[in-house]
């Protein structure tokens, strides 16, 4: 790959901008427009990553590690170089891409009386969880004539993955929730896989912004769990999106003093501990 098109990339992508999309936030403002905040990339607990958006550069005296937006992405993930530039790429053109993807998705639910049912029966009864979760439904066959009709190419369809390389739906019979970066389809049918992502993380905790406005947090582990005890009343809760965390979820619930209670539910398919009871459990974060 010739320096002039990572140039292009590292220009199109600002440090800062992707910093703050990872929940970065600068403690203090220094001279000429750097900034100084905790590093992401280790245990910090006094400021010692410097940010340079001007040079669109950073650097930590902490552990000592620094460079530009793609040494960042390979740090934070813990990638090659290639695998970086992949997930740089797709952060660049999946948001436009994906908010056509979760509008035409919303427009459908409601369309298919099989994927409303279908949220009867997983208890989500409530017009107003569904509107503020962005609930959606894949029926499958549909999504590639929208998406290239607004001229996105299919070669853009397949690199998100959002299309099969046979130029089909990746999504079929799935009801749909809109994450940040990436898309969750939970499969109708039970001949088919249940759960499918798209290509790349996960991303942080579900809804974090608004859950982290409370000194007590209930992380659950499945979006079902969250929309339940959402619909019951309960804002300060966040969901993992599996029972393995990422580094970024554990920095995000260690980023101030809360009490954190877990609720994972006892698993019927044999991909963990059956408990009797769901599990819940609490910890306190006292970062």
């Amino acid at each position: 790959m010739s320096r002039q098109v990572l140039d292009e990339l590292k220009r199109q992508i600002p440090l800062l901008d992707y910093l703050q999309a990872n929940d970065w936030r600068p403690a203090r403002r220094l001279s000429r427009g750097r900034f100084m905040g905790l590093c992401p990339l280790h245990e910090d607990h006094e400021p010692s990553f410097l940010v340079d958006p001007l040079k669109n550069l950073f650097y930590c005296y902490g552990c000592g590690r620094g460079g530009d937006v793609i040494r960042f992405a390979e740090l934070y993930y813990q990638v090659k170089f290639p695998q970086a530039l992949a997930l740089l790429r797709q952060w660049l053109g999946l948001p436009p891409l994906l908010r056509e993807t979760t509008e035409f998705y919303r427009t459908q639910l409601h369309r298919h009386s099989e994927a409303v049912a279908y949220l009867y029966e997983r208890g989500i009864r409530s017009s107003e969880v569904i509107e503020d979760m962005r609930i959606g439904y894949a029926p499958g066959g549909c999504l590639r004539g929208w998406l290239t009709q607004l001229g996105y190419s299919r070669l853009a369809l397949r690199e998100a993955g959002l299309v099969t390389t046979a130029g089909y739906d990746t999504y079929m019979r799935r009801v749909v929730f809109p994450l940040e970066g990436n898309l969750y389809g939970r499969s109708l049918s039970t001949t088919a896989p249940p759960h499918r992502f798209l290509p790349g993380a996960k991303g942080g905790l579900y809804s974090w912004e608004q859950a982290r406005q409370y000194p007590e947090v209930i992380l659950v582990e499945g979006l079902f769990d969250y929309a339940a005890l959402w619909q019951a009343g309960f804002r300060n809760v966040t969901c993992s999106l599996g029972t393995h965390l990422n580094a970024r979820q554990f920095r995000q619930l260690c980023d101030g003093p809360r009490t954190v209670y877990l609720a994972f539910d006892a698993d019927t398919n044999g991909s963990g501990p059956k408990p009797r009871n769901p599990l819940l459990t609490g910890w306190q974060s006292t970062a």
